[in-house]
């Protein structure tokens, strides 16, 4: 098996391995309920539903 011709830095290796991490917005959606703006992949603050199902019970004004 082939082996490495130098040894890599522990920055070096750091930063390859960071740079594989995505940095930015957290993945904001419409609720297709409400249509109101929420997080992915979590219950919707307005109105309650999750996947179609209402999971917490939210008083209307």
């Amino acid at each position: 098996m082939a082996n490495p011709a130098r040894k890599f830095s522990k920055g070096r290796r750091d930063r390859r391995r960071a740079s594989t991490f995505k940095v930015g917005a957290p993945g904001i959606v419409e609720c297709p309920q409400c249509h109101e703006m929420k997080l992915g992949h979590r219950v919707c603050k307005h109105c309650g539903y999750y996947n179609g199902k209402e999971v917490v019970a939210t008083e209307v004004e």
